[in-house]
């Protein structure tokens, strides 16, 4: 005779089944990346100096962090100009990537397949190609854009050699670079909503920017802050564009984050400076990222108690 099993019992033997089954997996992940991150950690407390190709490490605590924090300049200058390149990039990505979905999301079947394709190209072209090409294009003597400039009887600019644009320059090749990534994400959230509550909605409002703005944006809302997560994150972690322009010059107009620490770790050979550097960089990082999805559970919360 079979004996009943419990509901209570199924869920259990799942839950213990999904534990089981996932643990691996868990497990190594939390190697591959807890590993590098508890040495970065440690490795900030030390100084790391090379003889005869052997590292010497020597105890100094806190120092490496006292001196970020006090007496360093040009990665602050670096952590401000992220900042200003993370809010320009994203929200000028935003705005377009959230545009061209909308004009694939109601082209006829033809007018999708072209526009997704010119739309994608960016991103599929490798990063040292772009880098390359943005700066045949904005160089000073021969580059396109001041040879169109001069064509019109327009003074040249010097796009990547002047301190006032360089930064503006970087963003620009950052935001034709990414933002194919946003238009999919976009793209892919515009034709998951509900068809039956867009028809339902459309009986409330009139006209096309009235839908955009009552309609279409408060149910893409969690896919807008989710794609602006992720975005801001990338933003904070650019390099290549900055590295192939203008390696964080003139000055320190395009110096960011993560050009400070490639630079103090492999032009300087200071290791236990630029850990500090990558740990305080993380901590900020992983703090966004905790105060980002708290503020989508508080929105999750508020709206279920609706």
């Amino acid at each position: 005779m079979n004996a009943t099993i419990k509901p209570g019992t199924t869920a259990r033997r799942n839950k213990r089944w999904l534990v089981v089954s996932l643990a691996p997996v868990a497990l190594f992940f939390l190697v591959l990346s807890g590993f590098p991150v508890l040495n970065l950690l440690g490795l900030s407390f030390f100084n790391v100096e090379w003889h005869e190709g052997a590292a010497d490490f020597s105890y100094v605590g806190l120092a490496n962090y006292r001196r970020l924090f006090l007496n360093e300049t040009i990665y602050w200058a670096g952590v401000r100009n992220t900042l200003v390149f993370a809010l320009g990039v994203v929200t000028c990505q935003m705005v377009l990537g959230f545009s061209m979905a909308l004009a694939v999301n109601r082209a006829g079947s033809a007018g999708r397949t072209i526009l997704t394709g010119i739309f994608l190209l960016p991103i599929v072209i490798p990063p040292i190609v772009i880098g390359t090409m943005w700066r045949l294009v904005m160089g000073r003597e021969f580059g396109l854009a001041n040879t169109l400039l001069r064509a019109l009887g327009l003074s040249e600019v010097d796009w990547l050699g002047n301190p006032d644009i360089a930064l503006a320059s970087v963003m620009f090749v950052d935001i034709w670079h990414w933002t194919p990534f946003v238009f999919l994400l976009m793209l892919a959230g515009l034709e998951s909503l509900d068809e039956e509550v867009l028809d339902a909605a459309r009986m409330d409002v009139t006209g096309f920017w009235q839908e955009v703005r009552h309609i279409i944006l408060p149910l893409m809302l969690p896919t807008i802050v989710i794609t602006v997560l992720f975005r801001v994150i990338l933003s904070f972690k650019v390099f290549d564009e900055v590295y192939l322009l203008t390696s964080g010059g003139p000055g320190t107009a395009t110096e960011v984050i993560n050009f400070s620490i490639y630079r103090t770790f492999f032009r300087q050979d200071q290791v236990g400076y630029g850990s500090a550097m990558s740990v305080v960089t993380l901590f900020a990082i992983t703090l966004m990222i905790i105060l980002a999805r708290g503020l989508l559970a508080r929105r999750k919360t508020a709206e279920d108690a609706q």
